[in-house]
């Protein structure tokens, strides 16, 4: 899983022609306070250092925190819920345990709190979230007779208790609360246990309370960091024992859900957003400038890149967001971005733009061509796919009813984003006639004694005596 956890290239970026500037290309840190002016680049001219630091870009490191939080998980461990009060006196002297669930009285005084149309929009993808991960339901039993008399299958069974970590402290995602939630409530998990750090004087955003009751959460702790992670991998007695961990967290989150991998299942540990964008000049530049700035005001070290076989539309980008930049809103989170891990790369042709789209292998991939359609049995590899024109990506991270967690880092190339198969298990189960087991008799124990296993052996032929 090491695929998660790089040390930041060096950044690469390109600047105005003032001949006083430092070289980017140099670790001088005294670049970074000029202002970044992007522009196109060939992607048959980036250097191998150029271009290895786009395909690889930043994952967030957890090794200088990953000791001290192992230490948190250990002392929850053994000290349970106590570990939990001590750590959050800080909110309230007088703290109880239960004081640290939200209760159902603030579950309706949270409803009071939250504009009536934010509930509905809550609502509303919530059910187109829900029907597509309900979509994604198999068959609850298959067989396939191998032979006569040898009847084989599989089944399907939920996970008995699931915890989802939510955001809280400086942002509230309730997109996110939705999204590890559902999921894992469509798959038939009989216990979802939901926590999250809460704010000054333990409060909790009536927002993501709401979200947490219209997903299906059954409980909701006022508890993050490693506390919350330890609290569900291991149980405290207040914090039911959960069998499986999802949801994003920062670093001492991620360095928890890694340190209890194996006492219980976690989902991937993903870095900062990204996302690639293939585009063709029948792409509209004004429209593909806020698809490509819009995965970058997240964080510094998101990234994104758009490849594209037209000289013109790449010019046109980088144009409107050098104008533009000044005047954004979360202008320094966004200019850190451009100079670390974002290009506006030109091609020689479509077909190179998706080859390199295929290597990048991206956390949210859009094709917006004449015929995305054309393209999509090319894309090997892509967390999400976005095609058109009118499918930019927080239609996906919002609302259209797709899973917004994905893996990043170029994981896309081995792991998918959260869905109905991460909340269930699938044990196989067979049946063999006397006629069946005869038929394997020679196979198997043959086999057996090969192996040095005398006694696989002895099931098999005693049957026969």
């Amino acid at each position: 899983m090491e695929c998660w956890f790089f040390k930041d290239p060096a950044p690469f970026l390109h600047y105005s022609n003032t001949p006083s500037l430092p070289n980017p290309n140099t670790n001088n840190k005294e670049f970074m306070t000029f202002m970044a002016t992007i522009k196109p680049e060939k992607l048959a001219d980036l250097s191998p250092e150029r271009r290895g630091a786009l395909i690889t870009r930043s994952m967030e490191d957890i090794s200088d925190v990953y000791e001290e939080t192992r230490a948190i998980v250990q002392a929850v461990r053994q000290d349970g819920d106590q570990v939990a009060l001590k750590h959050y006196t800080k909110h309230k002297t007088d703290l109880t345990l239960k004081d640290l669930r939200v209760q159902p009285e603030e579950v309706k005084v949270a409803y009071g709190q939250v504009e009536k149309k934010v509930i509905e929009a809550l609502r509303a993808a919530s059910r187109n979230i829900e029907k597509f991960h309900r979509a994604q339901w198999e068959r609850d039993m298959w067989t396939v007779e191998i032979r006569e008399g040898i009847l084989a299958g599989r089944i399907i069974r939920p996970l008995e208790s699931i915890g989802a970590y939510v955001p809280g402290g400086q942002a509230n995602y309730p997109s996110s609360v939705l999204m590890n939630i559902i999921p894992a409530r469509v798959a038939g998990v009989k216990t979802i246990v939901a926590c999250t750090p809460p704010k000054r004087g333990l409060i909790v955003d009536p927002v993501t309370i709401v979200a947490a009751d219209i997903a299906g959460a059954d409980y909701l702790f006022k508890i993050g960091g490693p506390w919350a992670v330890a609290g569900m991998a291991y149980g405290t007695g207040t914090i039911p024992k959960v069998d499986k961990i999802v949801g994003p967290g920062n670093k001492y989150v991620t360095a928890a859900k890694m340190a209890v991998f194996g006492i219980v299942d976690i989902d991937s540990p993903a870095g900062p957003s990204e996302a690639l964008i293939v585009a063709d000049e029948t792409a509209r530049a004004e429209w593909l400038v806020w698809d490509f700035l819009s995965q970058i005001e997240h964080d510094p070290d998101a990234g994104a890149v758009l490849v594209t076989p037209s000289a013109p539309l790449a010019a046109s980008i980088c144009e409107i967001i050098n104008r533009e930049l000044p005047g954004l809103e979360r202008k320094e989170i966004i200019e850190q971005a451009l100079t670390r891990h974002s290009a506006i790369l030109v091609t020689s042709n479509l077909s190179e733009a998706v080859d390199f789209a295929n290597e990048y292998a991206a956390e949210h991939l859009q094709i917006v061509t004449q015929d995305p359609w054309i393209i999509l049995p090319r894309i090997k590899h892509a967390g999400s796919i976005f095609m058109g024109a009118y499918s930019p990506v927080p239609a996906g991270d919002y609302a259209s009813g797709t899973n917004h967690v994905l893996p990043t880092g170029g994981c896309a190339r081995m792991f998918s984003g959260l869905s109905v198969d991460d909340f269930i298990k699938k044990p196989t189960f067979q049946y063999l006639s006397r006629q069946g087991l005869k038929g394997l008799k020679n196979t198997i124990t043959l086999l057996a004694r090969k192996e040095g296993l005398p006694l696989h052996a002895k099931t098999i032929d005693v049957r026969f005596e």
